[in-house]
């Protein structure tokens, strides 16, 4: 499925796709690439917790109605 996305957005093969891989990890080292996930995980959890934080400020602060 990811290998149909990459190919209609990008237009990338096989082939390429494992030269973009080996690049990265020529650059970033193998010891490095998981500290970078992990990295990158933490950042769209935070991401996320702090939309669905603004979400139930904006519902909650919602003034009621006082009879």
């Amino acid at each position: 499925m990811l290998n149909n996305i990459l190919l209609g957005i990008f237009g990338l093969g096989g082939s390429e796709m494992v030269i973009i891989l080996i690049i990265v990890l020529l650059l970033f080292g193998g010891k490095k690439i998981p500290e970078l996930m992990k990295g990158l995980g933490k950042g769209v959890k935070e991401f996320k917790d702090a939309s669905k934080g603004e979400d139930e400020k904006s519902n909650s602060a919602t003034p009621e109605k006082k009879d």
